[in-house]
């Protein structure tokens, strides 16, 4: 069993949903060596979040953006906040997401579907640098090494024994 551990800090990012998949698999090339495994990503922060979800069409996180302000709009009364108008309504956002995926490997690759990707869901509108901790886990692949060849006369005299 492998098991290895990354932080990986993305660059500061608009308020929005940033596709990082690419960030991911480059931070942690060992995947390619997992036959069969696990990746977990766990963000430190409380003000975004991780979501997997369609990567093909832009119009979905642009859409999920939008419903994520109806649902915790800064209108809203909330009694915290002293960190400015986003701040709570990115705290509610974040807890909706949430700060955790698992996502399966197999034969060295992510097993992501066709249509997804994984996203970055930033909920602050001041960019901020955001810290994943990548916890790779998984049983590596194989390696095809030639089996042991014996002599002819060996086998002939270890089967008169």
């Amino acid at each position: 069993m492998t098991t290895l551990q990354r932080h990986l800090t993305l660059p500061p990012h608009a308020q929005g949903i940033w596709k990082i998949t690419a960030d991911i698999i480059e931070a942690i090339p060992e995947i390619q060596t997992i036959e069969t495994g696990l990746l977990h990503l766990f963000l430190q922060h409380t003000s975004a979040s991780l979501t997997i979800n369609e990567n093909a069409d832009s119009d979905v996180p642009a859409d999920l953006n939008r419903l994520a302000d109806r649902i915790a709009p800064e209108s809203f009364p909330y009694d915290h906040t002293c960190e400015g108008p986003d701040d709570m309504p990115a705290h509610v956002k974040s807890s909706l997401f949430g700060t955790s995926l698992s996502i399966p490997i197999g034969k060295g690759r992510l097993l992501l579907g066709t249509w997804q990707g994984i996203f970055l869901c930033e909920h602050r509108r001041r960019t901020h640098r955001r810290t994943l901790v990548l916890t790779l886990f998984g049983q590596p692949k194989e390696v095809n090494e030639p089996a042991p060849i014996r002599a002819h006369n060996q086998s002939r005299a270890q089967s008169k024994r």
